[in-house]
């Protein structure tokens, strides 16, 4: 109800903005609604994340079992995810190179490291205050990149994986250390 109300006041404002401005006014309201969907991500619920990730994630020639209990992830005004999941790896050729499973249904720029569509596995190793994380192509284990996450101040509980909303903190969370996120629209 309340965005429902939040999205009348702003097709009512841009409204008044474009006579003022002399643009059409359909035009100003369907621009103002896009941009409310747009910035409209919320975390994503147990039930949303068990159907999105696999029980056993594809890793180049295998398919690795996940905990879903350590599932975690966003989703938008328009369904599109980005989530992740710990990968048990114990056994696979991953062990020690990989820990985490990540889709990515809009490009998201994680540290610097551009990531379009696609899903991904992520592994790190520790420096003195940070993780030294690398994104990899799930499907061929090609490097895509790499980022560093620092140790987040005034976290009081350390979790596998986090993917907060970017409302309330871009940043994924691995552990007690972040990386900053940025969404794009590209």
């Amino acid at each position: 109800m309340k965005r429902f109300i939040f999205l009348a006041l702003l097709v009512a404002s841009v409204g008044t903005i474009a006579n003022a401005q002399k643009v059409p006014v359909v035009q100003a309201q369907k621009a103002a609604v896009a941009q409310a969907q747009k910035s409209t991500w919320r975390q994503a619920s147990d039930t949303e994340l068990a159907s999105l990730l696999p029980a056993r994630a594809p890793v180049i020639k295998e398919h690795i079992e996940t905990e879903m209990r350590t599932a975690s992830g966003i989703v938008d005004g328009r369904g599109r995810y980005i989530a992740g999941v710990v990968l048990i790896t114990a056994g696979y050729s991953a062990e020690g190179k990989y820990s985490h499973f990540l889709v990515v249904q809009s490009p998201i720029r994680v540290g610097g490291v551009e990531l379009k569509p696609g899903e991904y596995v992520l592994g790190y190793t520790h420096g003195d205050d940070e993780l030294k994380v690398h994104f990899n192509e799930a499907a061929t284990g090609a490097l895509v990149g790499s980022a560093d996450a620092h140790l987040m101040t005034g976290i009081k509980g350390v979790t596998n994986l986090r993917i907060w909303p970017p409302a309330t903190r871009a940043v994924i969370q691995i552990g007690r250390f972040g990386i900053p996120y940025e969404l794009s629209e590209k």
